[in-house]
């Protein structure tokens, strides 16, 4: 594992007549290893990144609170701490969190951002026909054939990485449990990992949790599944994605889609050479988190919506929301907002319910029912 203690060496060296500099955060990376279970690479060695950002007087002095430690875990396309630390004013939603106290992380599963990419996910053959076109000739004279014929990694061995990371935590914080926050394809990978591990996690908070009534408890036969290995998106395709979700005046600000978008291209030095510059994520295959696991879940979570999600049905969410066994539960539907609620304008309503939910364990007062908030 290493960890880069640069900005942290200076704040303990800092002279004495300097003024207090508690409140400074510190971003400090780790990269934790794994002996991955990712099909492409089984048994080979892996990094995962990990991101951490918390106020350097909680973590220089005491540390921080038992129950303020959180991982973020991200969805199927942006990398963690793309999607939660975003560098535009107000909006890094860790940033928000450990400013009151936290000490947070996101990971990057296998296959994102700057954890390691199996050696498939450089080949554009290994993309959809469709998508190879868009290359050709730049990067592929024609059309090919793939070198890597399936998805490439899967909710196991998703889950397994996430057990890494949260031992990393436990063991380097010297906690036994810790909070869990995700988005989209987030919701099945940490929910679905709580179920199998409640005593290591305290509470849930999912944004568009990605749940499906129909999940299967068994892998495929084939496993993982046949098809394109991986997936882009480019910087017009991300914008037009979010346009048709837009509802309402002034949703979003574009100089905060053009930071998450410069911060994605960073993300993925391979990415940003193909074309104009794209992300690249692996296709998963999925299954296990289903109606009778979430049935059986008894952690405190609090879900919410964007109304205007055209990514993640909100009926789906309020699917979750009747499914899950927790006795303390809290559905959100939050106004004026996408599938990308974090990075738009009720992004402050959304981080004070999260940490309403994960010091009290409550929205707005409630530890069950449904709420309308933002309108």
């Amino acid at each position: 594992m290493r960890l880069k203690f640069v900005v942290v060496l200076g704040l303990i060296l800092a002279p004495a007549g300097f003024g207090d500099d508690g409140r400074r955060l510190l971003r400090i990376d780790h990269y934790v290893q794994v002996r991955s279970t990712v099909p492409a690479i089984s048994g080979q060695a892996a990094e995962i990144y990990v991101r951490e950002v918390v106020e350097a007087g909680t973590v220089l002095r005491s540390g921080p609170a038992a129950d303020r430690v959180a991982l973020f875990i991200h969805g199927a396309g942006t990398p963690a701490e793309v999607a939660f630390d975003v560098p535009y004013r107000d909006y890094s939603w860790m940033a928000y969190l450990a400013q009151a106290g936290f000490d947070v992380f996101s990971m990057d599963m296998t296959g994102y951002g700057r954890s390691t990419r199996p050696a498939a996910m450089n080949d554009p053959c290994n993309l959809t026909r469709e998508q190879q076109l868009a290359y050709v000739p730049a990067l592929i004279a024609a059309p090919c054939p793939p070198s890597y014929p399936h998805q490439m990694t899967t909710l196991a061995s998703d889950w397994h990485d996430i057990d890494a990371v949260v031992d990393h935590i436990r063991a380097l914080r010297h906690v036994e449990k810790l909070s869990l926050l995700a988005w989209s394809l987030g919701g099945p990978r940490s929910a679905g990992y709580a179920s199998q591990h409640a005593d290591r996690v305290s509470k849930l908070v999912l944004l568009a949790p990605a749940y499906n009534r129909a999940a299967v408890a068994d892998p495929p036969v084939q496993s993982p599944a046949n098809g394109a290995a991986m997936n882009t998106q480019s910087r017009d395709e991300f914008i037009a994605n979010w346009d048709r979700q837009v509802g309402c005046t002034d949703q979003y600000e574009p100089a905060a889609r053009d930071s998450v978008w410069s911060e994605m291209i960073l993300s993925d030095s391979v990415g940003a050479t193909w074309g104009g510059g794209v992300r690249r994520a692996p296709q998963v295959t999925s299954w296990g988190w289903t109606t009778a696991v979430v049935a059986k879940t008894q952690i405190p979570t609090l879900l919410i919506s964007g109304a205007n999600d055209k990514q993640v049905n909100p009926d789906r969410v309020r699917e979750l929301y009747n499914d899950l066994g927790s006795p303390k539960k809290v559905f959100v539907d939050l106004a004026c907002s996408s599938h990308n609620a974090m990075w738009e304008k009720n992004h402050l309503l959304l981080f004070r319910l999260s940490l309403e939910w994960l010091t009290q364990g409550s929205a707005q007062g409630k530890q069950e029912g449904m709420l309308r908030l933002g309108y």
